[in-house]
């Protein structure tokens, strides 16, 4: 998704920086618990404190890690855990969900040997009893006015509404690109433009890759469906059997845990 949106010449995302996340959940950790959050309390160090600092670092981050455009973005794994967060931090943000069967997410970890915290390479069905964790994770108490319920990646999502946050699923974007593309434009604000169908065309000018990202051998390609189906002979039937008990939301979520070769053309939209 970096990668088709850095095509764009008003956009400019980059490579993940790494340290964003990283600060989201120490600040999470300092407000975490009424004695310490008392003791920043009576200090002066309010969450209001503590928004506007977190604001400042992540804005230079994403401003100057990178060349200025006109719209920038990020795209760090699990920033999400924070979205009401960084809704209260950037008001005026626009956020997209990228929704993946789990099934080929755990497959794509094990696989290419991604270090994930919470994922043994070794133990299939604890990977996905790890993804689905983390895609309905609760946090512990967090200062936020909002209910506990809805501190789920997903759920956040759709709590925030479909003018700030829309979810996006993987395997559309891939079997229909530029309905997708074009969707996901129009909710950002921006104009079409055709480079977002070749984005392969820009890797290494407007599209920057780390070398040492575990994605950068996939994302200089150009859109395929290649990862739609790998995992499919992946999984035992042992693990299959225990598909829906491991990771429920794949159900939740729309997909077909019925069968190892589902169809996804035409789910419907989250």
């Amino acid at each position: 998704m970096r990668a088709l949106l850095d095509a764009h010449p008003n956009i400019r995302c980059g490579e993940e920086t790494r340290v964003i996340p990283n600060l989201l959940q120490i600040v999470h950790n300092w407000e975490s618990g009424p004695y310490h959050q008392k003791l920043l309390e009576n200090a002066g160090v309010t969450h209001d404190v503590l928004r506007d600092a977190a604001g400042a670092f992540v804005f230079e981050v994403i401003a100057k890690h990178g060349d200025w455009a006109p719209r920038l973005c990020n795209k760090d794994p699990l920033t999400f855990e924070h979205l009401p967060f960084l809704r209260e931090i950037f008001p005026r943000a626009r956020f997209v969900l990228m929704i993946r069967d789990g099934r080929a997410i755990v497959h794509s970890i094990i696989s290419r040997k991604v270090p994930v915290v919470g994922f043994d390479w070794r133990k299939t069905v604890d990977c996905l009893k790890a993804w689905n964790k983390m895609i309905e994770k609760v946090p512990r108490q967090m200062p936020y006015t909002v209910t506990r319920a809805s501190f789920q990646m997903y759920k956040d999502c759709k709590c925030l509404g479909p003018d700030v946050c829309l979810p996006v699923r993987y395997e559309t974007l891939i079997l229909r690109p530029e309905g997708e593309l074009r969707r996901i434009t129009a909710f950002l604000g921006e104009s079409w433009s055709d480079n977002l169908l070749y984005h392969e065309k820009f890797v290494g000018s407007e599209i920057r890759l780390h070398p040492l990202e575990f994605s950068t051998s996939q994302v200089k390609k150009a859109l395929n469906d290649d990862a739609l189906h790998s995992w499919r002979i992946f999984y035992s039937d042992d693990v299959l059997s225990q598909m829906d008990t491991a990771a429920p939301m794949l159900r939740t979520l729309g997909y077909n845990t019925t069968t190892s070769d589902p169809s996804y053309k035409s789910m419907s939209e989250l």
